[in-house]
C-alpha cells in the first residue's frame, strides 16, 4: 500500500497510525497575507472597522482554528497543543497585513496542518471584517516557512 493513499485494502481512508512513534517536541510556523487597498489598512490601523478590533478577532480565530483543525482536515489527528502564537503586522508594499502561526506540541504527529489552518482563518478572518469596505482583498502566499521534530526532521523554506 503506498504511503501517500492512505487506504487500506477494501479503499476506505484511515488516519495514519502514529501509536508506535516516540512522544517528541515538534514545531511548525506558517505564514500567509491579505492585500487590501491603503485605505482599508488605514481602517484596520485606526480601529474604525464596523465590526471591531479586525486583529484581536482575527488573532483569535486563528488559535482557534489551530485547536480544532482535525474537526476541519479530514484524518487529522486530535492533539493536545502546547503552544499556539498567531502575529499579524502591517506591510505597507503589499499593502496588506502579514500573518504568522507558531504552533507547537509534545506529541506523536507534526503540527504543520494546525500552522497552516491558523493562518488560512487568520485572513479569512480579517477579510470578513473589512469586507464591506474592500471586496478586492486577497489572500495569498499560505506557506509552511518550516518544522521541527519528528522522523523527518527539520525543513526550513
Amino acid at each position: 500500500m503506498s504511503r501517500l493513499s492512505h487506504l487500506d485494502e477494501t479503499g476506505a481512508a484511515h488516519m495514519v497510525d502514529v501509536g508506535d512513534k516516540p512522544l517528541t517536541k515538534r514545531e511548525a510556523v506558517a505564514t500567509g497575507h491579505v492585500r487590501m487597498a491603503p485605505e482599508t489598512l488605514a481602517i484596520i490601523r485606526n480601529g474604525d472597522a464596523k465590526k471591531g478590533d479586525v486583529l484581536g478577532t482575527a488573532r483569535l480565530a486563528g488559535i482557534m482554528a489551530a485547536k480544532r483543525t482535525h474537526e476541519l482536515i479530514p484524518l487529522c489527528h486530535p492533539l493536545l497543543l502546547t503552544h499556539i502564537a498567531v502575529e499579524i503586522s502591517e506591510d505597507e508594499a503589499l499593502p496588506g497585513l502579514q500573518v504568522k502561526a507558531v504552533v507547537a506540541v509534545s506529541g506523536q504527529t507534526g503540527v504543520e496542518m494546525e500552522a497552516l489552518t491558523a493562518v488560512s482563518v487568520c485572513c479569512l478572518t480579517i477579510y470578513d471584517m473589512v469586507k464591506a469596505v474592500d471586496r478586492s482583498m486577497e489572500i495569498g502566499a499560505i506557506v509552511l516557512q518550516e518544522k521541527q521534530g519528528g522522523r523527518s526532521g527539520s525543513f526550513k523554506r
